[in-house]
């Protein structure tokens, strides 16, 4: 375990010669780049640490957030009144909001990660040259991992306990809508981790630093070895734009769902309302709803389940005759409203979705390549050759055949919690686990062979 003093001395000026920016707040400087040394001291123990122990802190971690149970979810009701006080929309304070379920489901995920293979060491390709030298490239972890986000207190568990299988340590910033739970999560997975004989700084939370610790943050380069935003388009966007530091970018779902004229009424309807309705405010619900203009009795009835669960669609013409009658829509059925050429590109993240009705699969595909945030695509048809061209055809993270828009998780998919979603076409594209945490290294090792 290291102690904060001994992290290297800065000077103002180095500090801001780091940045790369004249004018940055010097204090805030000073403390981002003392948080990371700190961070960076820490993380070596972390690094070289065995599976065994990794996995017997991560499964501490999911015993102390069951012990201070109470205590999170007091300082999150305290975050969800300021949120209402505010007026801050339906869609955000359920992402906000955690309950016993929730931080219960939280607790699960860090067990689950003890129980996935460790990355960290694993060989991803090796083998012996023809000189004798033994070579293999294996993983390592990435090192310091920033992560930005907002009104999302599971991220800060999700992303303490994934750095820690994966060896990284990690600055957190989440925002002030959940100021409170974020910094009694911190505090429960700091003491955690002492408890186990890991360096708290592994964990650290920027939240009391404000907007200008995380544009410190953004601009000091060797602060952090990677920065990870997670949030909504104007968060993500400010990240990439501003950040001189390496970003992994998160995107945001603009998801679409293609209901071909081959689609079954039943399955069609459960997949898109699962899609839709099951939690509006997450980045993998879909948002656009395509019909194909031959499957008339299947959209009928999709629109009228959808109507009649509260969604409020916005229709182009096409569509808006397929809509149930004002009889038929049900005690929360919501007069629908036209679409205009904004809708097709939002991410509505709430009880909304556009609607659009197309000729063809080409028409289909055109759109979603037009509109398309790369996040998740997905068709419900019985026709193979359609589901093939589709996912041959639709470039995303995630292409779903027959199936929820919401399986696009790394819960969902067996990797535990994730990060994020990457919609880039790097190292890391779709749910961020583990491995995407990781980098590599080549260790070669020889009998003193020299190059000729």
């Amino acid at each position: 375990m290291s102690d904060a003093s001994d992290a290297p001395a800065q000077t103002t000026e180095q500090a801001e010669a780091r940045t790369g920016r004249q004018g940055s707040d010097p204090a805030l400087v000073e403390e981002i780049l003392a948080r990371s040394e700190r961070a960076r001291a820490a993380a070596p123990e972390l690094a070289a640490a065995g599976r065994e122990r990794k996995d017997r802190a991560l499964r501490a971690l999911a015993t102390a957030l069951r012990e201070a149970r109470v205590s999170v979810l007091a300082a999150n009701e305290e975050d969800l009144e300021r949120g209402r006080a505010a007026g801050t929309s339906a869609a955000l304070l359920d992402r906000l909001r955690l309950d016993g379920e929730r931080l219960e489901a939280l607790a699960v995920a860090l067990e689950d990660l003890a129980g996935l293979p460790d990355p960290v060491g694993a060989v991803v390709r090796g083998g012996t040259l023809p000189n004798g030298v033994r070579m293999q490239q294996v993983r390592v972890p990435l090192g310091v991992v920033g992560a930005v986000y907002e009104a999302r207190p599971n991220v800060t568990v999700d992303i303490a306990g994934i750095a820690l299988k994966s060896g990284n340590a990690v600055l957190l910033r989440g925002g002030s809508a959940a100021e409170r739970t974020n910094a009694m999560l911190v505090q429960v997975l700091r003491e955690a981790l002492m408890a186990q004989g890991f360096d708290a700084d592994l964990v650290q939370g920027i939240d009391d630093l404000g907007r200008p610790g995380v544009a410190a943050l953004m601009a000091t380069r060797g602060s952090v070895d990677v920065l990870v935003p997670r949030g909504g388009r104007d968060l993500i966007q400010t990240v990439v734009r501003e950040a001189r530091v390496p970003v992994i970018e998160t995107g945001e779902g603009n998801v679409h769902l293609f209901v071909d004229a081959s689609a079954p009424a039943d399955m069609a309807v459960e997949i898109v309302m699962n899609s839709k309705t099951h939690r509006t405010s997450v980045c993998n619900a879909a948002e656009t709803l395509l019909l194909h203009r031959e499957a008339e009795q299947t959209g009928r009835e999709v629109l009228r389940a959808l109507t009649r669960a509260g969604v409020l669609l916005h229709v182009d013409e096409g569509s808006r005759a397929w809509l149930p009658a004002p009889e038929d829509r049900g005690a929360a059925g919501r007069e629908a409203v036209d679409a205009t050429e904004e809708d097709w590109g939002r991410e509505y993240l709430d009880m909304e979705m556009a609607v659009r009705m197309v000729d063809s699969l080409d028409e289909a595909v055109e759109h979603i390549g037009r509109w398309s945030t790369g996040h998740t695509e997905a068709i419900v048809t019985n026709d193979l050759a359609n589901a093939e061209r589709f996912v041959a055809e639709v470039d995303a993270a995630a292409v779903i055949v027959n199936a929820s828009t919401r399986f696009t998780d790394g819960g969902q998919l067996g990797l535990g919690a994730e990060v994020g979603i990457s919609t880039q076409r790097m190292h890391a594209r779709g749910p961020m686990g583990l491995e995407e945490l990781t980098t590599t290294k080549w260790i070669l090792r020889g009998d003193g062979q020299v190059r000729r």
